[in-house]
């Protein structure tokens, strides 16, 4: 039997779901952004990932009920396939698909040096500054260790993907379980600490700063709550979609924002604002070394407790996008929006192989881009993806009002509209710091539009009238030609 009638099957339940989620938000960025944010906003960080949370949860309102309504895998782009006009549909899904594999890229090269910084830690190896590139004797040329660590990552979670949506599923649940148990573990040693005991949140903003420094700050560390979206995206693999996905969104939220709270308040509680600040993107680990005991088991102190969370951390993030990348192009494949292979499952293993060995391929070659206009970009989509699902779901209530709706958003329109709001708020945050620092993500960003445009004449036209007939189901023999 062949892949091109199969449906995924459902192998995840509501944890593995909820999983996927949390596994994609409390990424490297909890650990690094923290600092960064105590630098523009003082002790008010705890204000701005709290205000981050709550622009978050409207447009997780959306996604709840657009999920629950059409449980279909591949996320925003299956709602807006099953809303909107194919040129639109398809722009969504190829802004979507683009952004998980920069993202995915992103987290791989973000693994190799805290793997290479944990090896040091133990002695396996020099600092991660001071490791040499490693020659490849075939072709004659010396590569960098971070970027061979990274590939192999990239291929290793690829691999497991290929073969097993279930194992990829566990391996997500049993790594996120981890890392979150590591900044438990932090938060309690923290909150014990006399360092807490004697902390001073005010003044609440930094000196010289106001509220006005909030917005910023928020723009800084947004990319710290995507990944609830991911969850949408694998809902024809999940038990009884239409009530486990909403929960799945939620659970994962708030479990993020109670975590995010947590350890940003013990960070700003013991080191101070300021001392977070001047440590910049090593805040976290800073932290813990200063108030965690030293000689722990297996794990030598509390800044290499960080850097071993650092490393589960980026790990969950890409196996959480290598998932998500492959499900929007096996969506889009289904639909006849890619080729064809792209939306049949393997034989043997049940998952979308062709979607995911692309998506590989792309994500490797994202390492090539400039780490800062990538992650700019990936920024920019995803939010750009926020509005169109907002707008999604107020013109799917508008045009079935009658539709099953097993969950159903409170107080609507007002959550899409605030979403709505908000995000282009942030777009345009985001845009304006771009013009300024950043012009070449801006252009690739239109670059990647524009061959997305070139794609979908260049498909559309080589698709046959037989293709066609096939997706409609309609005859198109020779009676239909005439």
């Amino acid at each position: 039997m062949d892949g091109s009638n199969r449906s995924p099957n459902a192998e995840l339940g509501l944890l593995d779901a909820t999983m996927i989620g949390m596994g994609a938000m409390i990424g490297a960025g909890i650990f690094v952004l923290t600092g960064l944010a105590a630098e523009i906003a003082g002790p008010a960080a705890i204000l701005v990932f709290t205000l981050n949370g709550v622009v978050t949860a409207f447009t997780g309102l959306s996604y709840a009920e657009l999920a629950a309504s059409i449980p279909k895998s591949g996320g925003g782009y299956a709602f807006v396939r099953e809303i909107f006009d194919d040129l639109p549909s398809f722009l969504m899904g190829w802004m979507l698909w683009f952004a998980y594999m920069i993202a995915g890229a992103l987290y791989a090269l973000g693994f190799a040096p805290n793997f290479l910084e944990l090896l040091h830690v133990y002695g396996f190896v020099a600092p991660p500054d001071a490791v040499d590139a490693l020659a490849i004797p075939v072709v004659d040329i010396a590569l960098p260790v971070g970027f061979l660590l990274a590939f192999v990552a990239v291929l290793a979670l690829v691999a497991l993907n290929a073969v097993s949506t279930a194992a990829s599923g566990s391996a997500e649940t049993v790594f996120t379980i981890i890392k979150v148990g590591i900044l438990v573990v932090f938060v309690g040693f923290g909150l014990a600490s006399p360092m807490f005991s004697e902390a001073e949140f005010q003044p609440l903003f930094a000196e010289g700063a106001g509220p006005a420094a909030i917005l910023p700050a928020m723009g800084l560390t947004f990319i710290a709550f995507e990944g609830y979206d991911l969850i949408t995206t694998v809902t024809e693999e999940v038990e009884n979609p239409r009530e486990n996905i909403p929960k799945a969104i939620f659970l994962s939220l708030i479990a993020t924002v109670i975590v995010y709270l947590a350890v940003v308040a013990v960070a700003v509680g013991t080191l101070g604002a300021q001392g977070l600040a001047e440590a910049g993107e090593a805040g976290i680990a800073t932290a813990a070394t200063e108030f965690m005991p030293t000689g722990l088991p297996i794990i030598q102190n509390g800044g290499a407790l960080i850097v071993f969370g650092a490393v589960f951390s980026t790990l969950t993030a890409l196996n959480a996008v290598v998932i998500a990348s492959s499900r929007v192009a096996f969506s889009m494949g289904r639909e006849g929006q890619l080729l064809p292979s792209f939306g049949q499952l393997h034989h043997r293993y049940g998952t979308p192989f062709v979607a995911i060995l692309a998506s590989a391929v792309v994500m490797l070659g994202s390492v090539a881009l400039p780490t800062q206009s990538a992650g700019n970009m990936s920024s920019l989509f995803f939010l750009l993806s926020f509005i169109v699902v907002n707008v999604a779901v107020i013109r799917l209530r508008r045009e079935r009002p009658n539709m099953n709706r097993p969950y159903e958003m409170p107080f609507y329109p007002a959550p899409p509209l605030i979403g709505i709001a908000l995000n282009l708020l942030l777009t345009g945050v985001l845009v304006v710091y771009l013009v300024r620092t950043d012009p070449l993500a801006l252009g690739l960003s239109a670059g990647w539009i524009l061959l997305g445009g070139v794609a979908y004449f260049l498909l559309d036209r080589v698709r046959t009238p037989a293709e066609e007939g096939a997706e409609t189901g309609i005859d198109m023999g020779p009676e239909a030609e005439r």
